[in-house]
């Protein structure tokens, strides 16, 4: 193919490199915080889990200047392990926030990203926010750029791709790269541009965070220290020939790049997940929840329960080994507990329970080649039949948290409390809950520092 982007990459890198001078509307300042604290939720939770216990220690033994935050930890470290660490601890397990329609968990990435590089830059709340905001905007005008087969039928990762160029372009803007610069930052992320969606069958959910996340976020802040140390190189990534849309798609819409900035702010249709589990499972388990709230239904009153569900849904989530992934388990818990939490859902001795694993024998998951359809939509069906002769039906297509169905701030609160409590002691919790809400009225982004850090 034969591509000139050349005034679209100008206006991309100019617009990048202006954002932080022009004020974000509020409604989408209000949502960005909502991402933020989701996702400093998520790296708490996630510094004491598998991939946060290796992430650390790798760090640690890698020495290097005292810039930033390693969330979890008791050091500093560079702003790009810094990222690495954060990122990594982000992606821990699934409670992180997703976007559908560009395919990616963009504050797995941008948002260690950007608190690492407005620590090292000493800049505001303010701006830290808008860097989140322009890192969402980025990253899924990246994904949409690559056209329907790269975000829909595989090849690289949508999740590594989207999310890397977010956190470029949140780095950039923070770290004061002029246009110019930031053409070049922006061929130093091409270069690094990987992911190979075989990330599922990682069972260990390491190697997942770290293509999720650990890597990209890793990435992305390079790109940007390299262009700041003076590396120069090519300033026309996304042209032929062997460009960006030449190596990665056979369906290039080069003009989603720019489309819209300044007024479709994406992080406005950032997915936050009610529930600390796969966002697979999200739909299913609010049409079970709505059944068993309404006709007071309990684990002693169900014969059978059917769930369907989109193909990819299916696939994903039934019968998973892991705990917070697994359908079937994570229904029966609700069944047993009445809700799900965080201990709940990770606790992976109740896997083996055998209240969970009777109960788990009565689930019947198949694919509804009509929810199919619906795609990008995730809903779920959900029947249930009492041993009394009874059967109810339940169905969700927007699941809380999403942009048709959107969290409070307070919703979101209580989640981040219920996954940082247990880490940081609910004082302390709730003062991250508060100061992330009022970031925005802080000269320097250090406030949160000691929140973070054991």
């Amino acid at each position: 193919m034969d591509i000139d982007a050349t005034e679209i990459t100008q206006e991309l890198a100019a617009y990048i490199a202006h954002a932080l001078e022009s004020p974000v509307p509020a409604p989408v300042i209000e949502k960005t915080k909502h991402h933020l604290l989701d996702t400093l939720a998520a790296m708490v939770s996630g510094s004491h889990l598998p991939a946060g216990h290796v992430a650390i220690p790798f760090v640690r033994a890698q020495g290097g200047v005292e810039e930033a935050t390693v969330i979890g930890a008791d050091f500093l470290t560079t702003a790009i392990y810094a990222a690495f660490a954060n990122g990594m601890a982000a992606h821990a397990d699934e409670t992180d926030d997703t976007h559908q329609r560009g395919r990616m968990h963009p504050g797995a990435t941008i948002v260690p990203v950007a608190l690492a590089m407005a620590e090292t830059e000493e800049r505001s709340g303010t701006d830290l926010l808008g860097a989140i905001a322009l890192g969402y905007d980025i990253g899924v005008r990246t994904n949409l750029s690559l056209g329907d087969k790269f975000l829909h039928d595989g090849g690289h990762s949508t999740h590594a791709i989207g999310s890397q160029f977010g956190g470029t372009a949140a780095a950039a803007a923070l770290a004061g790269l002029d246009p110019a610069q930031t053409r070049i930052a922006l061929s130093y992320c091409v270069q690094q541009a990987a992911g190979c969606p075989y990330y599922f069958r990682d069972k260990g959910h390491i190697e997942k965070a770290f293509d999720f996340s650990g890597m990209t976020a890793r990435n992305g802040l390079t790109a940007v220290a390299l262009v700041s140390h003076g590396f120069t190189g090519v300033d026309d990534p996304f042209n032929s020939p062997y460009g960006f849309f030449d190596i990665f798609t056979d369906d290039p819409h080069p003009g989603e790049l720019i489309d819209g900035l300044g007024t479709r702010f994406e992080i406005l249709d950032g997915h936050i997940k009610k529930w600390t589990t796969g966002n697979p499972n999200q739909t299913a388990i609010e049409s079970l929840l709505a059944i068993m709230q309404n006709q007071n239904i309990g684990p002693d009153d169900v014969e059978k329960i059917f769930v369907q569900l989109p193909r990819r849904r299916f696939e994903i989530a039934n019968n998973s080994p892991m705990p917070d992934i697994c359908m079937q388990h994570l229904l029966s818990v609700l069944l047993i507990d009445g809700t799900l939490t965080f201990a709940s859902t990770h606790d992976e001795d109740r896997m083996n329970d055998p209240q969970v694993l009777a109960l788990r024998e009565k689930f019947e998951l198949s694919v509804n080649s009509e929810l199919d359809a619906l795609h990008p939509m995730r809903p779920a069906i959900v029947i249930v039949k009492t041993k009394e002769g009874g059967e109810f039906t339940a169905r969700t297509d927007a699941a809380p948290g999403t942009p048709e169905n959107p969290m409070s701030r307070d919703e979101v609160a209580e989640k981040a409390l219920d996954l940082c409590a247990p880490v940081l002691g609910t004082d302390r919790a709730q003062r991250l809950v508060d100061s992330v809400y009022a970031i925005d009225n802080e000269a320097s982004v250090d406030t949160l520092r000691p929140l973070l850090q054991n």
